[in-house]
């Protein structure tokens, strides 16, 4: 029979009341209230953002992450800024990001007055590979950029250009398209023997026209002008100081020092008369630079347009070969160039 209730009641409390004498015989006295205590002068867990306000200041700076490097830098030394190109994982390829840091930072030179003479250099194996070629093959298709990007990248050698302080370009290796348009802006150029120059451009269908097909005129003579950019050839740092392109060759290892001291000799006379015959010599050899300026983009919107068509004149023959022959007496379509666009012609002329 089973026994009641109350009796097994009694019988559990015993049991349990057992068990609490066996537990404070063995551990000591340990009640309800004291685990309560236990728990609330326990250590907190630290989260992770809790561990990081509790860091100390030297701490938190070996967490704190680098800011990215600059696309374009600038070092005061003195007098003399340099600017420099900092893209040497892409061969300080020109693109719209690095074109616009660069001409803030010449900007920035040429407005500040204690600057004397500016710099211009690429970080990295060579100066510059010339335009983003990737980021130009973005804009296939979409003729209404071609504009604002040109524009972008003729204010670079412009700046170098217009600004009353002498501006020297530092060339080590590379410097061929859109990177030796902007080199032409700087007053004087020093390169690494082992550099190469060139204006390739007509190799692919277009001109130089940041100022390339304006400045090498006026730097190498016409004659040599036509010759570099009409056969697309580069040449090497020894034949681009005897053609005058360059002014200065060194040895690669001593192209900076080399560059100090062209910068020193600049630096020895009235940063004043500098300036002003700086000005005064570019006037005198560049005297329609602003009607030429203008003639390359048109003739550059020309090649673009000649180009498009016979693209699409390439589309229609292929099509036509997968079409059935067409019958006698139909009318063939007359064959000829593209059609240029208005005032081409007279801008081709001259």
């Amino acid at each position: 029979m089973r026994p009641p209730a109350r009796v097994l009641c009694c019988r559990q409390g015993s049991l349990l009341r057992a068990r609490s004498t066996r537990w404070r015989a063995v551990h000591g006295p340990h009640t309800g209230g004291d685990c309560r205590a236990e728990r609330a002068t326990r250590r907190p867990r630290v989260t992770s953002s809790l561990s990081l306000r509790d860091l100390s200041a030297a701490d938190a700076a070996d967490h704190r992450e680098e800011p990215p490097m600059s696309i374009v830098i600038t070092e005061d030394r003195g007098p003399v800024r340099h600017v420099v190109m900092n893209r040497p994982e892409k061969r300080n390829a020109m693109s719209q990001e690095l074109l616009r840091e660069l001409a803030r930072a010449l900007r920035d030179a040429a407005d500040d007055a204690s600057v004397q003479c500016v710099v211009l250099r690429g970080q990295g194996p060579v100066f510059s590979a010339g335009v983003d070629l990737a980021e130009l093959a973005s804009f296939a298709g979409r003729p209404e950029v071609l504009r604002p990007f040109r524009t972008v990248f003729l204010e670079c050698p412009n700046l170098c250009e217009t600004m009353p302080k002498p501006v020297v370009c530092a060339i080590q290796r590379t410097c061929v398209g859109g990177a030796l348009e902007v080199a032409l802006g700087a007053d004087l150029r020093i390169a690494s023997s082992d550099a190469q120059l060139g204006l390739p451009e007509v190799r692919f269908g277009i001109i130089p026209d940041v100022g390339g097909s304006t400045r090498l005129p006026a730097v190498v003579g016409l004659g040599r002008a036509k010759e570099l950019i009409m056969t697309a050839r580069l040449i090497g740092a020894a034949e681009a100081e005897r053609i005058g392109l360059v002014n200065r060759v060194v040895a690669p290892e001593r192209l900076h020092d080399a560059t100090d001291e062209l910068v020193g000799e600049l630096l020895a006379n009235s940063a004043t008369a500098v300036g002003r015959a700086k000005h005064v010599i570019d006037a005198s050899a560049r005297p329609a630079l602003a009607h030429t300026l203008a003639m390359e983009v048109a003739v550059q919107e020309f090649c673009a347009a000649e180009a498009r068509e016979r693209a699409r004149e390439a589309r229609a023959d292929e099509q036509a070969g997968s079409r059935p022959a067409q019958p006698d007496g139909a009318r063939a379509e007359p064959e000829g160039a593209a059609a240029e666009p208005a005032g081409a012609e007279q801008v081709a002329s001259g």
